[in-house]
């Protein structure tokens, strides 16, 4: 999101309610799905994030660049916290889905953040494109 308005960090370019924004905000969710609720066994109430995944894209009118990033970065830095005395065979009993090996937590975790980052570059893309196209912008 590095040089996009607070707006175009908003902008919805495709028919779901995937924005740039939103995708950092999901991302905070899945840090917190997977290294707080399967760690801890915490409901998801409790940790302060929606029951649906899908719900953890919308934004809310006080969500910023600014907050969304902090929000994930403190995510993530407690996930880190929470395996680090963990092993890669140990067992997590605290998702719905039932007990997993930390591995396939850490797998699974890589392979959705990757598939968001895919989702943000294009989104991205249009973004400046759009910008270009109106001449705010250089083609190179």
């Amino acid at each position: 999101m590095d040089g996009l308005t607070e707006e175009q960090a908003r902008r919805s370019l495709v028919a779901s309610r995937t924005t740039l924004l939103g995708l950092v905000k999901h991302a905070t969710f899945v840090e917190k799905v997977w290294f707080d609720e399967a760690v801890t066994g915490r409901s998801r109430a409790e940790i302060g994030i929606p029951e649906r995944s899908e719900d953890s894209f919308l934004l809310d009118d006080g969500d910023t660049i600014t907050g969304v990033r902090r929000a994930y970065r403190d995510a993530r830095d407690a996930s880190r916290r929470a395996t680090s005395t963990r092993r890669l065979d140990d067992i997590l009993t605290g998702h719905r889905r039932g007990p997993l090996p930390l591995r396939w937590v850490y797998l699974h975790v890589l392979r959705e953040l990757a598939q968001h980052c895919g989702h943000a570059d294009i989104l991205r893309e249009q973004i400046l494109d759009g910008q270009r196209a109106a001449g705010g912008g250089s083609s190179s």
